[in-house]
């Protein structure tokens, strides 16, 4: 029998974090955290908005530096004073949210700041769009390296954004929400990246709220809860409600707390909608009192599609009408006065200015309504904030602060704040529930079922098939741009969802 002393140790892991504390002022962000990543692990951190998961990745990615505590690189001490020095030592991070510069090629972004060059000195042009369609191999897409990224859907700019990281001899890999904008099958295939790397040495720290990925993905589960870490289990030893119980310190008594209302007028009818290579022929409405879900694949045309009907977009054929009335198209001021709201899937390119506070965004909608004479009144863009701030609890320290100050769920409130204040008749959501904590999300899912009970119309755009089922009255399936189903909630399940997402069968 060997002696204690003579017990092989293995080697240390790759990173950890020991005691880490990091503060703004009075706010508390980490506190006393610990994690260990472990070579040829994925280990999942979970935990609500504002629990310290975004403070923890930019420490990891050299952005901030810990205030108490320390980060070891294999074991040893190894403070990290920016970006550059992060990517170094082979850590590499994909943001929840994609940071490209718009108005250069793919290939540019990629590999910004390291460009291959000729003999002569000069950008190898060659070389660079050669290495970037090898990533882009790898990752088993199909992507211009020449294209420019202004344009690219939030599904491409993710790709953009892994490809990048994975241009780094990766040791270590942060993925922070990586999957919240992409289809089942581009899921499936950046899993089959994740695992290869895994499987060849590499540490991966994956930060999800979809309960299914994590347990599907990773090995170990390391929750965080206001800052302070709660606890690391391997995914044998936990269950779901277990992991939810840790995160939010309480039951979560429904994620889907839908109850029935009753269903009023039509409040709006689109009827032959078409776009030249977009969508074609889209019938439906959708009456006040009911939660319409449009769902399909991305790239199916649910977004293009409800853009068009707010008047963001143009269409060649069709109509809108909205009570009865028609609506001018392309107009989305036109489809305000009728009382249509679009919370779009980009919060922070689209629904919010996110160098404004709080008070200023929640009020962008109506500050016309709280001026007087053409002055806007300090006071009234104050009171009306704080109501609606305190309405959809939004956790701020002070309604003047940037938005940007803010998680990303109740970022999300401030956007629902901003167009609910024109007490719409339709609203329409985009992804309500996108990078959002389950706390969170069972609150927005609260309060969508609580304006339908009033009797609001509500169009709900959302990739996740378990907040389709939950949430929808009827289930509207688009499949190539075109609307090819029309469930009832009575008789929507996974199957009669995906068979026609993926062109299997037609249900109108």
């Amino acid at each position: 029998m060997a002696e204690p002393d003579d017990v092989a140790v293995g080697p240390p892991p790759p990173l950890s974090l020991r005691g880490v504390g990091k503060s703004y002022g009075a706010v508390t962000a980490l506190d006393g955290v610990e994690l260990d990543l472990l070579a040829g692990e994925v280990h999942a951190l979970m935990g609500e908005n504002g629990a310290g998961k975004s403070t923890l990745v930019k420490m990891l990615a050299g952005v901030h530096e810990p205030d108490s505590g320390e980060l070891l690189l294999d074991g040893v001490a190894h403070p990290l004073t920016g970006t550059a020095e992060a990517r170094a030592t082979g850590i590499a991070v994909i943001y929840q949210e994609p940071t490209l510069f718009p108005d250069l090629s793919v290939a540019e972004n990629i590999f910004m700041g390291r460009q291959p060059t000729t003999r002569f000195g000069r950008i190898d042009h060659r070389a660079m769009r050669a290495a970037c369609a090898a990533l882009f191999d790898r990752l088993g897409v199909r992507l211009d390296p020449d294209r420019p990224a202004r344009g690219l859907s939030i599904a491409d700019q993710q790709m953009v954004e892994i490809a990048k990281a994975l241009s780094f001899d990766v040791r270590v890999l942060v993925m922070d929400e990586p999957t919240s904008a992409l289809s089942g099958v581009e899921v499936e295939r950046l899993f089959g990246v994740v695992r290869a790397l895994r499987d060849a040495g590499a540490a991966v720290l994956f930060i999800s709220h979809r309960f299914d990925e994590v347990f599907d993905l990773c090995d170990r589960i390391t929750v965080l809860r206001d800052g302070r870490w709660v606890s690391c289990d391997a995914i044998g030893d936990l269950t779901v409600d277990t992991v939810i119980r840790r995160m939010v310190g309480r039951e979560v008594s429904s994620l889907f707390p839908k109850t029935e209302a009753p269903l009023r007028e039509i409040a709006l009818e689109v009827e032959g909608l078409s776009r030249a290579g977009v969508f074609h022929d889209v019938d439906f409405h959708v009456r006040g009192g009911e939660i319409v879900a449009l769902a399909g694949l991305v790239g199916a045309g649910r977004s293009e599609v409800v853009r068009a009907v707010f008047g963001i977009d143009r269409y060649d054929s069709g109509s809108v009408r909205v009570a009865g009335k028609p609506l001018r198209p392309g107009n989305p001021a036109a489809a305000m006065a009728a009382g249509i709201a679009l919370v779009p899937e980009d919060r922070r390119q689209q629904g919010l200015v996110m160098e404004l506070s709080v008070q200023r965004n929640a009020t962008l909608t109506r500050l016309w309504n709280l001026a007087r004479f053409g002055w806007l009144s300090g006071r009234s863009e104050r009171e009306h904030a704080t109501e609606w701030s305190r309405r959809l609890q939004v956790k701020a320290e002070h309604i003047t602060d940037a938005v940007s100050t803010l998680s990303g769920g109740n970022q999300q409130k401030v956007v629902l704040a901003k167009w609910l204040a024109t007490d719409p008749a339709v609203l329409i959501v985009d992804e309500p529930t996108r990078g959002i904590d389950v706390g969170t999300k069972s609150e927005v899912h609260r309060l969508l079922s609580e304006l339908a009970g009033e009797g609001m119309a509500v169009i709900m755009v959302s990739s996740e098939l378990p907040e389709v089922l939950g949430m929808a009255d009827r289930v509207l399936v688009m499949h190539e741009g075109r609307l090819v189903a029309d469930i009832p909630r009575a008789r929507a399940d996974e199957n009669s969802v995906m068979a026609a997402a993926t062109g299997g069968q037609d249900r109108r």
